[in-house]
Formats: C-alpha cells, sequence, structure tokens
C-alpha cells in the first residue's frame, strides 16, 4: 500500500539541526516557557527575512510543542467560554474543531470571505489550506482581519505550509505582513510549525507570534500548565530558523514529487482543485468521497476522505506528497496501469 493518506514527512532532518538537538543534551534544570532569547530573536528575524513581517518583536514571539497542541488548546488558553463561538474555515483540518470542543464553545464554519457572526471570539485562518491547497489571497485576508476586528475576536493564521507554494503568481502572505493589517497587531496570531518546512515533525516544534500581549497572556498560562518545549529542541529551532537553504531544498523535493503526483491523477481522470500551495492535491471526478476512496484503495493507494474536514469535502479526497520519491513513483505506475 502506497499511503498518500496523512502529511508525515520522510525526509531527513537537516545536520546543523541535529548538531544543535545534541549539543544542550546535556543541560540541566527546567527550560524557559518562554523560549531562550536566541530562539525568540532569530524566530521574530526568520518571519522578516522569509515571509515580510517586519515589527514582530523578539518578546510576541513564543515556541510550542509542536503546532498542533497550540491549535487545541488555543480557544481555552484564550478564555473562550461554553456557548461563546470559534470560527473556522468551511473545509479544515480537524482540531479547530476540537480545540472548540474543549473550550465548550460553538463552531462556525466560513465560506472564504464569510464574516464570523457577533459574538465570535476566535476566527480560525488557513492559507495555504489544508486540505485543499488554496491560496487567500491579500485582499481577502485584509477582509478577514477587519471582519474579525469589527466584532471583537482574535484571529488566529495557521501557517504551517506557508513556505510551500509552487507558482511565483500565488505566493502566500502571513497575517503578520503589514499589507495585511495595516501596522496593527493586536488580537493577531500566526501559528508556525518547523515539521514540514524542516521536517522536524518527531521534534514537536512550533511557535506563535503577533500581538505581543496576546503572547504575553498565553505565556502565564502555559507556564502553569507545564506547556514547555525542552531545551534541545528549542536550540534545534533555532538552528532550523537561523537558516533558509533546507527549506528551499525541502520545498524542491516537494515540487518534483508534486509534479509526477499531479500528472498521474491527471491522466486518470481527475480534476484537482486549488492545490496552489502546501502538501496535498485535493482531488475529485465529481462522485462521493469515500467512492473514489476505494478506487484508490483498489489500487493499493490510500488517502484521505474529503468528508474528513467537513461536510462540502463530501467529493473530493486528498492526496499528501508527503512520501519518498519511490512511494510517489509506485502511486503514479499503479493509477497509470489501471487509469481507465
Amino acid at each position: 500500500m502506497v499511503d498518500l493518506s496523512v502529511g508525515t514527512p520522510v525526509d531527513e532532518v537537516p545536520p546543523a539541526v541535529r548538531a544543535a538537538l545534541s549539543s544542550v543534551a546535556e543541560q540541566p534544570g527546567y527550560p524557559y516557557v518562554a523560549g531562550t532569547p536566541e530562539l525568540r530573536a532569530t524566530a521574530a528575524e526568520a518571519l522578516k527575512r522569509r515571509y515580510g513581517a517586519s515589527g514582530v518583536s523578539a518578546d510576541a514571539v513564543l515556541p510550542t510543542i509542536g503546532s498542533k497542541e497550540l491549535v487545541a488548546w488555543l480557544p481555552t488558553l484564550l478564555g473562550v467560554r461554553p456557548g461563546e463561538i470559534v470560527a473556522i474555515p468551511e473545509l479544515a483540518y480537524p482540531t479547530y474543531e476540537v480545540g472548540a470542543a474543549i473550550a465548550g464553545a460553538t463552531v462556525q464554519r466560513l465560506a472564504p470571505g464569510q464574516p464570523p457572526a457577533a459574538g465570535t471570539r476566535l476566527v480560525w485562518l488557513n492559507s495555504p489550506s489544508n486540505p485543499t491547497g488554496r491560496v487567500s489571497p491579500l485582499a481577502e485576508l485584509r477582509a478577514a482581519v477587519a471582519a474579525a476586528r469589527s466584532v471583537g475576536a482574535v484571529v488566529a493564521a495557521d501557517e504551517c505550509y506557508l513556505s510551500l507554494y509552487w507558482s511565483s503568481d500565488e505566493v502566500p502572505i502571513s497575517v503578520l505582513h503589514p499589507a495585511v493589517h495595516d501596522g496593527r497587531l493586536d488580537g493577531l496570531l500566526a501559528v508556525h510549525s518547523l515539521s514540514k518546512s524542516s521536517n522536524l515533525a518527531g521534534y514537536r516544534a512550533g511557535f506563535v507570534a503577533g500581538d505581543a500581549a496576546l503572547v504575553a497572556r498565553l505565556l502565564a498560562v502555559r507556564r502553569h500548565a507545564g506547556m514547555i518545549v525542552s531545551r534541545p529542541v528549542q536550540a534545534a529551532m533555532t538552528a532550523a530558523l537561523g537558516e533558509d537553504d533546507h527549506v528551499a531544498v525541502q520545498r524542491s523535493r516537494y515540487a518534483a514529487r508534486r509534479e509526477v503526483l499531479l500528472a498521474a491523477v491527471g491522466a486518470a481522470g481527475f480534476t484537482v482543485d486549488h492545490s496552489r500551495a502546501g502538501l496535498y492535491l485535493w482531488v475529485t471526478r465529481d462522485e462521493p468521497c469515500r467512492q473514489t476512496l476505494r478506487w484508490f484503495a483498489e489500487r493499493g493507494i490510500l488517502v484521505a476522505p474529503g468528508d474528513f474536514y467537513g461536510p462540502s469535502g463530501g467529493r473530493h479526497v486528498r492526496l499528501a506528497l508527503t512520501a519518498t520519491d519511490e512511494r510517489i513513483a509506485t502511486a503514479a505506475a499503479r493509477l497509470a496501469l489501471r487509469a481507465p
């Protein structure tokens, strides 16, 4: 079976990152929940250098135990109460909804461009999207931030795939870019992960940045809740965020795999919607997604059903690019042999 159902990185951790991890392994004592000064400063510099997110200070960065942990607990950490509204994308990574459920909040699914309801406390954005690979244009991000502010909601942008784009015509934009927020970071948080860009999924290495006051609130709770990134992982994160060459290498690996898989599913009679960035192909032939899933399974390829990400995904499946070159080539060969 070729497993294209999950976005689990399979490539090596950069040697410099591995060296940084082991360099502090013998240090005793509890690490800083806030992160080392070097990590926070390096993350802020990386946001500016890689994504043009100027104006983010080092004290507005907080390391997290991967990004999934923060996504699941952010509504609770922000004090969202039972019955209040957490808005999530119409098609979304399931942990957004899980996080709202943990806090007892009500979930509102928003189509692109749809404003949140009055009383919404938290609005999740996700560009590039998981599962669709859709890139939100600048005007849409600006409107989403303005709409959230108009109802007093915090905006949390999941930007885990921001560095993985395939066209210079559709480069994803961070919510922390001045073109989006016009110099006002209040009420804005961006969630970043090193799992995909630096292959650090097993390290549990992520961070949140943006509004310094909100970050301070999160820190005040997290230090008492034991939400601490280990000292070796903090060193590894600092190394990974300090240079960009390995990110470009990883992007090129995924781009090559994407081209192979994109051609194969097209030749097999499928349409690929969106999928302009990120690590997935959003695939359909306009039939119930479980029927499509079965079709792939019969050919030895495991994919994810679109309805897992929301009701409107019921006629799509998601294919991940996070498999080895050999596995991607095998999937393409099987599609070519069994194509209608």
